[in-house]
């Protein structure tokens, strides 16, 4: 069982033969993000599996922009996931809450651009061995806020999958 050496993951040990997280730490674009590679004891992941993986990873500010845009159209849609979301924490916010979490002051000023702004990429789980749910992104307003989160996947070759869940 040798080991190999990720970017974004440190050293790595393939074909370890059980199910194991490997955890991470992550800085995409100033924020900090928490990834984590769930491999599986019946995975097959070896060298160039991790290759793909971190080749994956380059592209990720990319895909956040993708789902944001997503996100974005579907605020203005009646009945979707994201619109709820929005919905569901706004009816719940506290007037102090306002500015730690949107920064407004006012929630006239809470519209769907601030909304988009405050919600931040906190998880990305990877799973090499599920190529439809290869990247798993959980999007919230801060574990401060809420613990419930807007997830969205995308498959091995980055495509995102057309369904926002919330969580």
């Amino acid at each position: 069982m040798g080991k190999v050496a990720s970017k974004y993951f440190g050293e790595i040990e393939l074909n370890h033969g059980r199910d194991h997280c490997f955890e991470a730490k992550h800085d995409l674009s100033g924020a900090p993000l928490r990834l984590d590679l769930n491999v599986t004891a019946h995975d097959h992941f070896d060298e160039a599996a991790l290759r793909k993986m971190d080749y994956r990873l380059r592209f990720l500010p990319e895909l956040v922009d993708q789902v944001r845009e997503m996100i974005a159209e579907e605020l203005d849609q009646d009945g979707t996931n994201p619109q709820q979301f929005l919905h569901f924490h706004c009816s719940q916010l506290k007037e102090e809450q306002l500015e730690s979490v949107f920064g407004v002051r006012d929630k006239s000023q809470l519209t769907n651009e601030v909304f988009l702004k405050a919600l931040k990429l906190g998880h990305v789980a990877i799973f090499p061995g599920q190529p439809e749910r290869y990247f798993v992104l959980d999007f919230t307003l801060g574990s401060h806020f809420t613990d419930e989160v807007l997830v969205v996947a995308a498959d091995e070759d980055g495509v995102v999958d057309d369904e926002i869940l919330w969580e």
